[in-house]
């Protein structure tokens, strides 16, 4: 069954199910380490597993790839996997390599992504007039692969850096859905009022799909004030004024930031009837459990 089905069915009984994201490592010990990683937590019974995008090669440095992660996931763990693919710096046939060993390894999911600028660039450009948008590449799929793969894409609660007017952007994500996408995964948040108001806002535009927050642990003080500048997200101060009090005990950072994540998680659950919760992990695990330990769903 596919995932959007899998979320509406289990929505209907309020069944509680997880997904954890995991990014490529730079080192072959990194990878050994997440695969590690990935083999104890698929006792958590993720619903599916998925891998941000990284071709590998030289000028990108990583010793693996996205395509041989998946297939390690698949194959030696048994994990539904998707796949992360985006535009930005890929032709043609880039693409048509991703997804041929995509298919071949077993992955029947892809998270479509228009992609962020390249390292050395300082804004976004396309590489193709092919793949202009995230949109473009939904297209793509779809037409190259039928129904084989189930496509997901990003959605923006926060606002994106080049676009922070709302309401456009949740017009762009229903472009995206109606170009054949059937699930959506938000960037992190900690707002929950907001995104509650913004999935709101979804459905009064004809945004149908299952919408899946996405979760980022709060486990290291430094480096939550270094995300949150980075991707531009809103912090209720209450949460702010909290962290800052505790913020050169790591201990106390970690385990506020776990209780603080699992009362986000319940007020998704409950006010937004929405149960399916997605984890950027950082290619970390404790700080995940913890918080499932916290909302007593793990077996």
């Amino acid at each position: 069954m596919k995932v959007s089905q899998t979320l509406q069915e289990n929505w209907k009984d309020e069944v509680v199910s997880f997904s954890f994201e995991y990014f490529v490592p730079k080192t072959a010990q990194g990878v050994q380490n997440l695969l590690e990683r990935i083999d104890r937590m698929k006792e958590l019974h993720p619903l599916f597993v998925d891998v941000t995008w990284n071709a590998g090669g030289a000028s990108r440095q990583p010793v693996t790839s996205t395509n041989e992660l998946i297939g390690k996931a698949q194959k030696l763990y048994g994990l539904n996997t998707c796949m992360h693919l985006t535009c930005t710096g890929m032709s043609q046939e880039d693409v048509d390599l991703a997804l041929s060993k995509a298919y071949n390894s077993g992955c029947r999911c892809i998270l479509a992504l228009r992609g962020d600028a390249l390292v050395d660039d300082e804004k976004w450009d396309p590489s193709s007039e092919k793949f202009m948008y995230a949109r473009d590449l939904v297209k793509y799929i779809r037409a190259k692969y039928d129904d084989h793969f189930e496509i997901g894409v990003a959605g923006y609660p926060e606002g994106h850096p080049e676009q922070h007017d709302s309401e456009i952007l949740i017009d762009h994500l229903k472009e995206k859905l109606d170009a054949g996408a059937s699930f959506v995964i938000t960037q992190m948040f900690y707002d929950v009022e907001n995104f509650l108001s913004w999935v709101d806002r979804c459905r009064v535009k004809g945004i149908t799909a299952p919408i899946i927050p996405g979760i980022m642990p709060i486990s290291n003080y430094a480096s939550f004030v270094r995300r949150v500048k980075w991707c531009e997200i809103a912090v209720p101060k209450d949460i702010m004024c909290a962290l800052d009090s505790v913020k050169d005990d790591e201990a106390a950072v970690r385990d506020l930031g776990v209780d603080i994540m699992a009362n986000m998680c319940k007020t998704i659950m409950e006010r937004g009837h929405i149960y399916h919760l997605h984890f950027y992990t950082m290619n970390l695990e404790k700080s995940t459990k913890s918080i499932m330990d916290h909302l007593g769903v793990t077996y």
